[in-house]
């Protein structure tokens, strides 16, 4: 059911795990303002309240909360420079739901906070399915009074959200999500190699596995939200995240040079993993 409230939210970046994220939003009540560069990213909106900004700026100007979903931290610099820093009013928060680096998390933070504007980092684990059933899970980096004024924003399209730490430590937790999903993906990988030399069928294989114990996340997802129409994308961003995760991790003087190779070997074998295991 509905609820209704007052605050106002703004949202750009209506992709595949966006548009969803935007619909579920809109449809619990709160007045949502979305933006978009191209016309028809604004189609996924229909059957859903929504007021179209014409600029970035107006969109700050008229909401409490901003939300961006978007494939890199320098799409949202370059939001910023564009009008939404000087549309932002003192006190409105500017949230990241896209998966990027902490420490330009802790900088935007500090950057932004001299305005009086709050900044949170809430990536999202999930992907598009998880944003359609409204089961993400959003891990949020930020001050606890921001964190508390848009929890209930977050719990529009969430089953789990967790304020983790200050700026910057839902991205590091989503990292690190990340880094152990592309080495149980290169698990996955070395496992059904093995099948192929065995001369095992490997969709059988992959249809018993998948409900067993040695079963993951990712290797679930072949043949479901994982298909050879789109593996090719989903390798790309495993990459930038693997890259993300250890610049990060290189920043506290830590070492991960052996799951950053495993990480990257499961990355690149998930194209060819999808078409070995396509129905």
């Amino acid at each position: 059911m509905s609820k209704i409230t007052t605050l106002k939210v703004g949202f750009i970046g209506l992709g595949d795990q966006g548009g969803p994220m935007a619909q579920a939003i809109a449809k619990s009540g709160f007045e949502l303002h979305i933006w978009a560069r191209r016309p028809q990213s604004l189609e996924v909106m229909a059957g859903a309240p929504h007021i179209v900004e014409k600029t970035v700026q107006t969109l700050a100007e008229n909401c409490d909360v901003v939300c961006l979903c978007l494939s890199d931290d320098k799409d949202i610099v370059s939001l910023l420079d564009s009008g939404l820093r000087d549309g932002l009013k003192a006190g409105a928060v500017l949230v990241n739901h896209g998966t990027g680096d902490p420490g330009e998390s802790r900088r935007l933070s500090a950057e932004l906070q001299q305005g009086g504007i709050p900044y949170l980092d809430a990536p999202v684990s999930g992907g598009r399915p998880g944003a359609l059933a409204r089961t993400l899970t959003t891990m949020v980096g930020g001050e606890s009074q921001a964190f508390s004024q848009v929890l209930a924003v977050f719990e529009t399209f969430s089953r789990k959200v967790s304020l983790i730490g200050p700026s910057g430590a839902g991205q590091m937790a989503k990292l690190l999500n990340n880094a152990l999903t592309m080495s149980n993906l290169k698990n996955a990988v070395d496992v059904f190699s093995l099948g192929k030399s065995l001369g095992m069928d490997l969709v059988q294989l992959h249809d018993v596995i998948a409900v067993s114990s040695g079963s993951s996340t990712a290797l679930r997802a072949i043949n479901n939200e994982i298909t050879s129409d789109i593996a090719l994308h989903l390798q790309g961003l495993m990459r930038k995240d693997i890259e993300h995760f250890a610049e990060a991790i290189r920043d506290f003087g830590l070492s991960s040079e052996d799951l950053h190779a495993r990480c990257l070997a499961g990355a690149d074998g998930l194209v060819e993993l999808v078409g070995q295991l396509a129905v």
